[in-house]
């Protein structure tokens, strides 16, 4: 596997990069990481039983923040950005995109994808944190976090990093389900969303959230590049999602089918590779290889959420120039691009989020029912925060309307041939 991104990037962070005020100012929460630990323990259990569920509209919107690469705020400079911003870029323009986003979007829930912060340019990995996080905490809007393959470079270890990002305000990320003993990884866990308050579903999960460690380096001596998702996280998953199936499926209002899945984690998965610019939507600009940082091997991961059937589309980052959505498989598969300013990035190619929405199907009493559909877009951080590239990732009746088109094709085809077979007969 080719790591040459890391090391491009590790390259471009050793330059002469001297120091810069600009204008914004963020906060450093706590001065010292355990008191912040303790203190943030103390609210672990109301963020816990918080309840996610869809909104009086019958929407739930996820704004997904991709690599921010967050180090030391105002005394980190941007990366890959044009001449005239260098001197006044810094971490903290990542700071002030998603305040812009926040404000912008409203989303019910913030999900970070990993490589949150830069480890190694990090003085503190706390600190850093602290900063990154900053302005999802004073929103609070219900947000999550899982881990990339930068995190725990700094000075906290890979359980250090998670073990933090579960302690802060108003997150609802867990280390790990607590049903299961044995797991790789930090930060495997899942979240429900219910209904609408006061309707039929509101006790019903429409809507699950499936959030993996996708792990960093491999450690297989064997074997190089990235890291995978492992079989006990697979296990984990096929019971998750089995048993939110068997309760959708029962009453009240039984369903038929699992309600729709949403998966995020930050290594793309192999599969990721089967698109070019005819299939999917967005852009693919990695150089390297193919233009996919995966692992080199394939853990079949993707083969387990085919055969569960409830996931409907994959969010990821860490190849920051890449980020199209792809359908494999009724799968999407989707890149969220490059949101942080301390990462790789193109020179006047903006940085940018996606945006999720899941809508609710209005009944015929006038009530909201289950999940119609799923939509997604991207922001550009640009001056009117540009949005780009809407579609419908899923809908409830994709599949119906694809029996349809199949019937059809079918009797157009025997009328094809019908119509081959009298010109026949007839000359």
């Amino acid at each position: 596997m080719n790591l040459s991104k890391r090391f491009v990037f590790d390259t471009k962070r050793k330059m002469g990069l001297k120091n810069f005020m600009t204008f914004v100012v963020v906060s450093w929460f706590c001065s010292i990481p355990t008191t912040c630990v303790l203190a943030a323990k103390q609210k672990q259990n109301q963020n816990q039983n918080q309840k996610l569920r869809f909104d009086e509209n019958g929407e739930f919107k996820i704004l997904q923040v991709a690599d921010m690469h967050f180090a030391n705020g105002k005394n980190t400079l941007c990366l890959d950005v044009l001449p005239s911003q260098n001197a006044s870029c810094t971490d903290l323009n990542t700071t002030a995109f998603i305040h812009r986003m926040i404000l912008a979007e409203k989303p019910n829930l913030i999900v970070f994808t990993g490589d949150n912060i830069f480890g190694a340019d990090s003085s503190d990995s706390a600190k850093s944190m602290d900063a990154a996080f900053a302005p999802a905490i004073a929103s609070n809007i219900p947000w999550v976090a899982v881990l990339g393959n930068h995190d725990q470079e700094g000075s906290l270890s890979r359980e250090g990093v998670m073990k933090y990002i579960v302690g802060m305000k108003n997150t609802l990320a867990k280390l790990n389900p607590p049903e299961v003993h044995i797991i790789d990884g930090f930060g495997n866990y899942n979240l429900e969303v219910g209904g609408v308050q006061g309707t039929a579903f509101v006790n019903k999960s429409v809507l699950n959230l499936y959030f993996l460690d996708s792990g960093d380096y491999s450690k297989v001596p064997a074997i190089s590049g990235y890291d995978w998702i492992k079989p006990s996280q697979q296990l984990w998953f096929e019971r998750t999602s089995a048993k939110l199936r068997k309760a959708y499926i029962k009453g009240p209002v039984p369903q038929k089918e699992s309600a729709p899945g949403l998966a995020y984690f930050h290594i793309p998965l192999p599969e990721y590779a089967s698109f070019d610019s005819s299939n999917f939507t967005g852009v693919k600009l990695e150089p390297d290889g193919n233009g996919i940082s995966s692992a080199s091997v394939n853990s079949g991961f993707f083969t387990t959420l085919v055969e569960a059937g409830d996931v409907k589309a994959v969010f990821v980052g860490h190849d920051h120039l890449n980020d199209f959505c792809g359908n494999l498989l009724d799968i999407q598969l989707c890149y969220a691009g490059g949101f942080g300013y301390h990462a790789y990035g193109k020179a006047g190619w903006s940085r940018r989020a996606r945006v999720v929405v899941a809508s609710l199907e209005k009944t015929d009493k006038g009530s909201w029912g289950d999940v119609k559909s799923i939509k997604s877009w991207k922001r550009l951080d640009d001056q009117h925060l540009t949005g780009i590239d809407g579609e419908v990732l899923w809908s409830k009746g994709f599949h119906d309307s694809k029996m349809l088109d199949s019937k059809a094709r079918m009797v157009l085809n025997r009328e094809e041939k019908n119509r081959i077979t009298n010109l026949h007969l007839s000359s």
